[in-house]
C-alpha cells in the first residue's frame, strides 16, 4: 500500500512537471501596446495572360512548372491571313508613295516652268507692242508721203510712177500694222495663258494634298496590319513562373480568353487577416515582420501595402463557428 501511494504521488509530480514544462515552453510573450500578430500566408502577384485577337495555336512554347522571363515568347498563332494583309497593305504604301513623289516632281518642276512662261509671254507682249508702235509711225510717214506725193501728182510736179510707189509703200505700212495688232493680241492670250499657271499649281497642290492623305491612310493600314500579326505572339507580361497552362497546342480560342497564369515570385507579399477592433492600428507603409515555419528564428522585414477597404467574415477554413462569425479585414505585408 505504501509504494502504491508512492507511485502515484510520483505520477502527479511528473503529469505536472509535464504541464509546467508545456506551459512555460509553449506560452507567449505578451505584444508590446501597438502591435498586431496575425496569422497568413505567402503568395505572389498574379498575372492572368490572355489573347488580344481569335486564333488557332500553332506553337506552344511554354509549360506549367516554366520560369519565364519579361517578353519571352509563350505560344504563337496562325498568322497566314494577316501576314497576307500586310504584304497588301505594304504594296499599297508603295504605290501611294510612289504616286505621291511623281507628283511631288511634277508640282517642283511647275512651280519652276510658270514664272519662266509667264515671264516669256510678258517679254512677248513688250516685244509686241514695241513692233506695233514701228508700224504705226511707219503707217503715219507712208500716208503723209502718199498725201503729199498725191498732191504734186494733180500739180504734175511728180510722175504717176512716183506716185504709185508712194501709195504701195502706203499698203504696205498698213498691212504691217495690221500683223503687228494681231501679234499684239496673241501675246496678250499667251501671257493670259502662262498667267492660268497659278490654277494649275493649286490644282497639284490639291492632287498632292489627296495623295498625301492617300498615303497616310495606306500606312495607316499597313499600321493596323503589323499590329495584328504583332498580337498573334503572347509574351510573358512579368517575370516569373507559369502555375497553369488552359491551352494546348491547335486549340483555337477567343479574344480575351485566360492562356497562362504567372506567379511572380519577386514580388511575394504575406495576406493575412486583421480582427476589425485592431484595424485601426494599421495604415499603408507602416514596416512590419514576418516569421515563417521554415526559419521560426529569422524575421524578414515587410512594409503595409495594402489594407481592404470593407470588412468580411473569417474565412471558412477557420473551423470554430465563433470565429468564422468575426468581422476581419484582408492585409497584405510586401516583403522588402
Amino acid at each position: 500500500m505504501k509504494n502504491r501511494k508512492t507511485i502515484i504521488v510520483l505520477v502527479i509530480v511528473l503529469v505536472g512537471s509535464a504541464v509546467t514544462a508545456w506551459w512555460l515552453w509553449g506560452r507567449q510573450e505578451p505584444l508590446s501596446t501597438g502591435l498586431i500578430q496575425a496569422n497568413g500566408r505567402i503568395e505572389g502577384d498574379h498575372y492572368t495572360v490572355a489573347s488580344k485577337v481569335a486564333g488557332r495555336i500553332v506553337q506552344l512554347l511554354a509549360r506549367e512548372g516554366n520560369s519565364v522571363r519579361m517578353g519571352q515568347t509563350l505560344l504563337k498563332l496562325e498568322d497566314v491571313q494577316i501576314q497576307a494583309r500586310v504584304e497588301q497593305a505594304q504594296a499599297a504604301v508603295m504605290a501611294s508613295g510612289a504616286q505621291l513623289k511623281a507628283a511631288q516632281t511634277d508640282l517642283a518642276t511647275l512651280k519652276k516652268t510658270v514664272p519662266l512662261e509667264i515671264a516669256t509671254a510678258g517679254a512677248g507682249v513688250i516685244h509686241a507692242e514695241a513692233v506695233l508702235g514701228a508700224t504705226r509711225v511707219k503707217l503715219e510717214q507712208a500716208d503723209l508721203d502718199a498725201q503729199r506725193y498725191g498732191g504734186l501728182f494733180k500739180t504734175g510736179a511728180t510722175s504717176r510712177q512716183q506716185k504709185e510707189h508712194t501709195n504701195l509703200a502706203l499698203w504696205v505700212a498698213q498691212e504691217d500694222h495690221a500683223v503687228a495688232q494681231a501679234a499684239l493680241t496673241q501675246a496678250k492670250k499667251q501671257l493670259s495663258l502662262a498667267d492660268l499657271g497659278w490654277e494649275r499649281i493649286k490644282t497639284r497642290e490639291s492632287r498632292v494634298s489627296a495623295m498625301e492623305a492617300q498615303l497616310k491612310q495606306a500606312q495607316a493600314a499597313l499600321a493596323e496590319a503589323q499590329s495584328v500579326l504583332e498580337d498573334l505572339t503572347i509574351y510573358a507580361p512579368a517575370t516569373g513562373m507559369i502555375t497553369t497552362r488552359i491551352v494546348n497546342t491547335g486549340e483555337v480560342i477567343v479574344a480575351g480568353s485566360p492562356l497562362f497564369d504567372i506567379v511572380d515570385l519577386d514580388r511575394l507579399y504575406l495576406k493575412c487577416y486583421v480582427p476589425e477592433k485592431q484595424i485601426g492600428k494599421l495604415r499603408l507603409g507602416l514596416p512590419a515582420q514576418i516569421y515563417t515555419d521554415a526559419f521560426p528564428d529569422t524575421p524578414f522585414p515587410a512594409t503595409v501595402r495594402y489594407i481592404s477597404s470593407t470588412a468580411e467574415f473569417t474565412p471558412k477554413e477557420v473551423q470554430t463557428p465563433d470565429e468564422r462569425v468575426k468581422l476581419i479585414y484582408a492585409v497584405k505585408l510586401y516583403l522588402d
